[in-house]
């Protein structure tokens, strides 16, 4: 192992910017940051599906899954020398469900969404007590993706960014953000003592710095870079699966999509394979369903889409659609920053039953999620689902007595018998069947045009390598 003595990491990544700590995001680049400043009160194991203690060290739930008692982690220190006691927590619980904090791409007020009814209490210095109105098997979902501040600095968290995380904020730029190690964390000094992290827009310009050693980290790197990567000298290439499902929402309010043998049909009319080759340059895997393996619930023994091109001829006849259909795709051109190759090479594919397809882009990001979220979509949309959280990918997108933001009209009394089930029941094996369950009739209900999960690319060099750690959702730890 290299020695990193008064190692200083640089971290190029497409953007590198500050955001209020509460306003809620899945932009890796931000949560990286986020996360060295900032501790949560629990940490998802992507590999077991399950949560760990973090700024709490214990929790219970009540058999009715709505009263939660959190053990608060005692001797934690924040930046400013501060203690960490309960009345913290609940500050910043209440100041992260404020119905006006902002969220991007249509995330805002989620956690209010949620949470705005529950109780939220210091029970003394160390207990947190959250009852809700109703069940939340899945509360810790939440709790994860919730940075606690000390109370006495939420009214201007920007101004003063504290937390209790393995790093201090010492700088920050229009183009980058510096972080030192924080001698006081509370489970040890970080081995690396200052994280720079830039913003480099430019993916070839983020290799080249890595190739050359004058940057550590290359984030967000795309599939065709990794041969470069692979064969360079003290540099390796960091792949891992994700946690982002690349699908197609399609409108069942209106149109052809209202028919569930239409919906199968797309499905069997597309090569998924042939999909991740020539648009992802092999980096996917296919998905089966609605999760990926890293989410609890997700059943790898659920058969995917297979490649059935007569299949999906014949059950466009049986829809009534054998002579010839139209089809409208609409497709963000960033994030996914493929989606317009992603819906040409659809469209290849679809002609070849008869499918004439129109795909409309959309330039303006926020504005395309906003157009989402008020479901003013034309057949189908292109949407990469990336919360690890069960809970919400299948509340907010499948349950038709929630109407979340993100769902599209798809109506199923089992499917919502099951979730509003998984949301009572405190334990997590039969959780898990639930989720299964559910998972398995949305496979078969095809809301979705199920496509493939994105692996994520790093160029990483040896003087870091050994001290970072990747994860799922694409944040960067330094260990």
């Amino acid at each position: 192992m290299l020695s990193l003595s008064r190692k200083t990491a640089t971290v190029l990544q497409p953007s590198a910017q500050m955001l209020d700590p509460h306003v809620w995001t899945d932009a890796p680049d931000r949560l990286s940051i986020r996360f060295s400043i900032y501790d949560s009160l629990v940490e998802y194991n992507a590999r077991t599906a399950r949560y760990e203690p973090a700024l709490m060290q214990g929790w219970s739930v009540e058999a009715d899954a709505r009263t939660w008692t959190l053990d608060v982690r005692p001797d934690v220190a924040f930046h400013n020398g501060d203690e960490l006691e309960a009345a913290d927590v609940v500050a910043t619980l209440d100041r992260a469900r404020d119905p006006a904090m902002g969220g991007e791409l249509g995330t805002q007020g989620l956690i209010q969404r949620y949470l705005g009814g529950a109780s939220i209490r210091a029970t003394d210095s160390h207990q947190v007590e959250i009852a809700t109105p109703e069940p939340m098997a899945d509360l810790l979902d939440l709790l994860v993706e919730i940075p606690i501040l000390p109370r006495a600095l939420l009214g201007d968290p920007l101004g003063r960014p504290v937390g209790t995380g393995p790093y201090r904020l010492i700088e920050v730029n229009p183009d980058s953000v510096v972080v030192e190690a924080f001698d006081g964390h509370w489970r040890r000094r970080p081995l690396v003592d200052r994280i720079r992290w830039v913003a480099q827009p430019t993916t070839s310009r983020r290799v080249e710095a890595v190739l050359a050693g004058e940057a550590d980290v290359a984030a967000s790197l795309p599939p065709e870079d990794a041969k470069e990567i692979a064969s360079a000298d003290g540099v390796r290439l960091v792949t891992s699966d994700s946690s982002v499902c690349a699908v197609f929402i399609c409108n069942l309010f209106s149109g052809i999509f209202t028919d569930k043998r239409v919906r199968q049909a797309l499905n069997h009319a597309l090569d998924i394979d042939e999909l991740i080759k020539t648009v992802m340059s092999g980096a996917g895997r296919p998905l089966n369903g609605p999760l990926t393996p890293y989410h609890l619930g997700c059943d790898p023994s659920t058969p995917r889409y297979d490649y059935r091109p007569e299949k999906a001829r014949r059950l466009l006849k049986e829809a009534g659609l054998g002579s010839g259909l139209q089809l409208i795709l609409d497709v963000p051109t960033v994030m996914p920053d493929r989606a317009p190759q992603l819906a040409a090479r659809m469209a290849e594919q679809y002609a070849r039953i008869g499918i004439d397809t129109e795909v409309r882009e959309f330039e303006d990001r926020p504005a395309y999620a906003e157009m989402v979220r008020s479901k003013e979509i034309d057949d189908a949309c292109c949407f990469d689902s990336s919360p690890l959280s069960t809970y919400r990918v299948l509340r907010e997108k499948f349950h038709s007595g929630y109407h979340g933001p993100w769902w599209m009209g798809y109506e199923s009394t089992q499917v919502n018998d099951l979730l509003d089930r998984a949301a009572e029941t405190p334990s997590f094996g039969v959780r898990r069947e639930l989720y299964q369950d559910a998972y398995g009739r949305i496979r078969d209900d095809a809301p979705w045009i199920f496509l493939f999960s994105p692996r994520r690319l790093w160029a990483v060099r040896e003087t870091v390598d050994h001290h970072l750690a990747t994860r799922a959702d694409g944040v960067i730890r330094f260990e």
